[in-house]
């Protein structure tokens, strides 16, 4: 039996289809679980998870995508034996890495609840934090390894394998959070620190089953693996990959770490600064940074899925084009990468802005500061699609230099801006926290910023096709948004109710989607991004091998 190969196009639709698919579960589990752990309890969970995503990028240390790429540049060039041998040498990094990182996070698990919580009295304890965090390490012993057979799977351009995989982890990760947190908290009347390492765990679980069911498929299709071109293939030693695939996975780790680095940053200071020098009282503090770090950042991830759906196909073909040395197909991925970006993220971005009075609503009911916090904050999910997508694109560029210098610059304005743009917004009348948040998205653009200056000097990309697309993007969204504008003079977004929540949502939903979509096809743009000639001819994309 054989599995068919996915083309970029194709393989972008269908990962990022299944990856919104998981981010909708992720998102809709947190009405009943919200509901059931509260504001406290969602602090607590982002204490621990925002700390396990940084070991977790440690642990994975860039691995999976860097593997993606060694198997990818190996099976262009028909070199079976170093292909598996890559294999190997990925899977025990993963597994040696995985197991270190576990202990570190294990056996400091006190010491960095202190530094989460310090001095600050009245909401979670440092012991809660820690207990949260062992559990959670638990997922490290998992993850790295699953996702080095997931870089094995998209090497060969068998995207929708891997895509499975990610549903089958969410579907099973889900239903024990929604069901253990409430069996746990309402049923069986456990604290509440214990009903959120029921929830934390599900990430443990989640890993196995997936990574259980992509095994089964490695096995299964084997064959599929090992065809190979009929080459003379040169003789790679272990010391010879291994280096390969740490060089392509440093970089990789840096991208990654970074970007949690930013949510961490909030974690670390947020609380203590909004009540040491705000006079916010904790309860607020927690449940503005619950806000920021867990339950706006649930819904900004829908809008990145997008960007990560693209990636899973962009890395093993712009890696051939590089490997192949086609500069116009390397021109092309880009240049396509970007404007499918622009054409979706931007409207969401704008869309949920406007409608993040009912959104917040549907999602998590009444709240002091979620719907104005979370119209600001989803902009940050905007430019972080930009600098997943850029830094990406420079990492397979091999420009690892720039990549570096832009990510230190960028978490550098993020540390040292946050409490100065806290006290601006202060100063002006307005939240101190919005200064964090803006903080955030400036710290996000800035190595957007330096890498796009660098993929364009250095290879002299034509990026007219970008620009037009922006330029028709933002003529679609002004037009929705004086449209939505001009409803809420008729239909009021400020609704108490889920239900009225749902329907005002939708409405909105619907109209601004039937404006933006009318200006990207009176433009063509819809056309020019997909190679297509009309809306009939939108089918053809899932047919080609």
């Amino acid at each position: 039996m054989k599995i068919k190969k996915s083309s970029f196009m194709q393989g972008a639709f269908i990962a990022t289809f299944a990856i919104v698919l998981c981010k909708v579960l992720g998102i809709l589990y947190v009405i009943p679980f919200n509901s059931v752990i509260g504001e406290k309890g969602g602090a607590l969970y982002a204490y621990a998870y925002n700390i396990y995503s940084v070991f977790l990028s440690i642990s994975m240390a860039g691995i999976p995508i860097a593997m993606s790429k060694v198997i990818s540049e190996y099976h262009t060039l028909g070199y079976s034996k170093a292909k598996k041998k890559a294999y190997d040498i990925g899977k025990w990094l993963s597994i040696i890495a995985g197991i270190v990182c576990f202990l570190v996070l294990f056996i400091f698990a006190d010491k960095i609840g202190y530094l989460i919580i310090g001095g600050v009295e009245g909401g979670n304890t440092k012991e809660d934090v820690a207990l949260v965090i062992r559990t959670i390490s638990t997922a490290i012993l998992i993850i790295p390894l699953l996702s080095v057979v997931r870089g094995y799977f998209q090497g060969h351009r068998y995207i929708t394998e891997t895509s499975l995989s990610e549903v089958i982890e969410q579907v099973v990760r889900v239903l024990i959070i929604v069901v253990g947190s409430f069996l746990m908290y309402k049923v069986f009347n456990f604290s509440l620190t214990a009903t959120v390492c029921v929830s934390v765990f599900a990430a443990t679980v989640g890993g196995l089953f997936a990574e259980i069911y992509l095994l089964l498929k490695e096995k299964k299709f084997k064959k599929a693996f090992a065809e190979e071109k009929q080459v003379k293939e040169p003789v790679f030693t272990t010391k010879e990959i291994f280096k390969k695939i740490i060089i392509y996975a440093l970089p990789l780790v840096m991208i990654e770490v970074f970007r949690t680095l930013y949510n961490s940053v909030d974690v670390m200071m947020l609380v203590k600064t909004l009540v040491n020098k705000f006079n916010y009282s904790v309860t607020d503090a927690e449940s503005i940074i619950s806000i920021i770090s867990t339950w706006g950042l649930k819904i900004n991830m829908i809008v990145i899925s997008l960007v990560t759906g693209l990636m899973t196909s962009l890395i093993p073909n712009l890696t051939s084009n590089l490997v192949e040395n086609d500069s116009k197909g390397v021109e092309d991925r880009i240049n396509k990468t970007y404007q499918f970006v622009l054409f979706f993220v931007i409207p969401m971005t704008v869309g949920l802005s406007i409608l993040a009075e009912p959104v917040w609503t549907i999602f998590y009911g009444a709240s002091k500061f979620g719907p104005s916090a979370y119209s600001v904050l989803v902009f940050v999910a905007l430019a972080t699609s930009l600098f997943t997508t850029t830094t990406m694109i420079v990492q397979i560029l091999k420009g690892n230099k720039v990549l570096f210098i832009s990510l230190f610059a960028g978490i550098l304005s993020k540390i040292l801006l946050n409490v100065p743009f806290m006290y601006l917004c202060d100063m002006i009348g307005i939240e101190p926290f919005y200064g964090s948040i803006v903080a955030t998205i400036f710290g996000f653009l800035l190595p957007v910023i330096i890498c796009f200056c660098y993929i364009k000097k250095s290879f002299k990309i034509n990026f007219k096709p970008v620009l037009k697309t922006l330029g028709n993007v933002l003529l679609g969204v002004i037009l929705m948004t004086i449209v939505l504008l001009i409803m809420k003079l008729f239909i009021p977004m400020n609704v108490s109710s889920r239900l009225l929540a749902i329907v005002v949502t939708l409405i909105y939903t619907v109209v601004g989607a039937l404006v933006y979509f009318g200006v990207v096809v009176k433009t063509k743009e819809l056309y020019r991004i997909f190679d297509i000639n009309s809306l009939k001819d939108i089918k053809k994309i899932f047919k080609r091998k």
